[in-house]
């Protein structure tokens, strides 16, 4: 499907992807890290997941919320990953219009979801250092598993009207996709209807949704700070500082270059598009890669067992046949 013109209404049929723009010539090279990026991270969440889920000694909550984080990271990275490895590398760049708003979709539930995962997991570091004694009354695994339908639910609630409204735009631009994959606000500005609404439901979103998430950690961390530096064992300050510093990390790996690439898109072109491409490529990529690394690494009973897996791997392939 030809670019259209810009006073003609069409169904877009398909879309390009253009992949980075000003990167054409290196799109080949951008995929090798790309691609290694991609498969440690489908390594690294598979494993959790596949530890988290077999070891029932890890069905605590904390284990749980992580093992929802390595979910969304795996839906989050296989959404997007894949076709972009194929627009640079292949130069497959065309994509449905069913396949691009299914993409979008899953994208930003995932965004949401990982943004309400972390907020239950600095909810649930709170009450174990804050309130220990209540810690298995409060968060019971029934608790814990409607918090998790919570999280799925409010996810698709608040990305299900985007969907709605994209499929009722008529759109009259070209159907070039200045990205790597489907975002909303890109698909949406090719449209020759007024996107005011599309507009201000991602700006709604990124400061009552988004905005309450990040509020709401950086009060749970604020409280736990304060509770830490109160304990009279240093080496139980080390401890929780220690878990609660890896938890910190990944939170900021996550909103800072999701954030700032969402308010960029809303804004139009403020910032170069190449930067903000950028970032868009590295949110996808990064945090899904380092999140089961900074968990496995830094949480002793799952890196006890993730040694124990590669251990009697090791085992098994050394013994002669």
């Amino acid at each position: 499907m030809m670019p259209a013109d810009n006073h003609t209404v069409f169904d877009p049929v398909t879309y390009i992807l253009t992949g980075i723009p000003g990167t054409e010539e290196s799109h080949f090279w951008i995929a090798i890290p790309f691609c290694l990026m991609y498969v440690a991270s489908l390594f690294g969440n598979s494993l959790l997941l596949v530890i988290i889920l077999t070891e029932e000694s890890l069905h605590e909550p904390m284990y749980i919320f992580a093992s929802m984080l390595a979910a969304a990271d795996l839906l989050l990275s296989t959404t997007t990953v894949p076709k972009i490895l194929a627009v640079f590398s292949f130069r497959a760049a065309e994509i449905s219009f069913p396949a691009c708003l299914t993409q979008m979709f899953f994208i930003h539930v995932s965004f949401i979801a990982e943004s309400a995962i972390l907020l239950a997991m600095a909810f649930d570091r709170y009450i174990a250092i804050c309130d220990p004694l209540r810690y298995t009354a409060m968060l019971t695994k029934s608790v814990t598993g409607k918090m998790g339908l919570v999280v799925v639910t409010r996810s698709f609630c608040i990305i299900l009207p985007l969907i709605v409204l994209m499929k009722q735009m008529k759109f009259c631009r070209t159907n070039l996709l200045p990205h790597t994959y489907c975002e909303h606000m890109i698909i949406a500005r090719l449209a020759c209807d007024d996107i005011t609404v599309h507009v201000w439901y991602g700006v709604a979103v990124a400061i009552l949704v988004i905005g309450s998430d990040i509020v709401l950690i950086a009060v749970s961390y604020g409280l736990i700070l304060r509770a830490v530096f109160l304990l009279p064992s240093k080496e139980a300050r080390l401890k929780a500082l220690r878990t609660c510093g890896s938890h910190v990390f990944v939170i900021l790996m996550f909103y800072v270059p999701s954030v700032f690439s969402s308010l960029a898109h809303q804004f139009g072109n403020i910032i170069p598009g190449y930067i903000v491409n950028l970032l868009a490529n590295l949110y996808v990529l990064i945090p899904p890669m380092l999140n089961p690394i900074v968990y496995g690494v830094t949480t002793q009973e799952i890196l006890k067992r993730v040694i124990n897996v590669f251990y009697r791997c090791w085992s098994r392939s050394s013994v002669p046949s």
